[in-house]
Formats: structure tokens, sequence, C-alpha cells
């Protein structure tokens, strides 16, 4: 469910940039094509409708993101991250070990040799 709704939201962000695209702020993009007010999809109907398809797309973009949310799959400890469990497997060093004292060599020790 996870993987289809992801193919979903990216197929629906794709038909959202293609709509905005064709969309010109100052009246122009697809709806210029359009020249007279009698035709059937008129500068006005296609306005209204790039609109209400954008509107559409990002609603329903929305609605799809925060739906994956719930079909994220998750492990068998959900409720550990893997930086946690990462944390959990390394080795804590002993606190109070004493590391082994070195042989002290003095001076006169290494001249008579």
């Amino acid at each position: 469910m996870y993987t289809a709704l992801v193919i979903l939201a990216i197929l629906v962000a794709v038909l959202l940039i293609l709509i905005v695209l064709i969309q010109n702020p100052k009246g122009g993009g697809l709806s210029s094509a359009f020249g007279g007010s009698s035709q059937m999809l008129g500068v006005q109907k296609t306005n209204d409708f790039l609109e209400k398809a954008t509107w559409a797309l990002a609603i329903s973009l929305l609605v799809i993101s925060l739906s994956i949310n719930f079909f994220i799959p998750r492990g068998e400890s959900a409720t550990e991250s893997i930086i946690q469990e990462q944390i959990d497997k390394t080795p804590v060093p002993m606190q109070n070990q004493t590391l082994p004292a070195a042989p002290s060599v003095t001076p006169s020790d290494s001249a008579k040799k």
C-alpha cells in the first residue's frame, strides 16, 4: 500500500506541475489559445477548469502525503530507532578498569647495559 501511495503521489505531483506550467499568470497560457468567448471551452471556462484542477490536485497531494505516513513500513522494533540499536550494540568501556603499569626504566638501568 505504501508503494502504491508513493507512486500515486508522484503522478499527482507531476500533473500538478504540468497544470501550473500551462497557466500563465497574465491571462496567457492555454487560455489564450482559445480566442472567442462564444466557444464551448472559451477563455473563462479554461481558466476556471485550470484553477479547479490546480486546487483539486493540490488538495489530493496533501491528503496522499498525509496518508503515506500511516503506511510507512516499520520493522519489528518500531519503537527504537536504528541509531539507538547501534548505541546498544557498542561495548561500553569499564569505568573502574585500571590500565597495566608501564615498565619503569631508570636512566641508571639503561646505562649499565
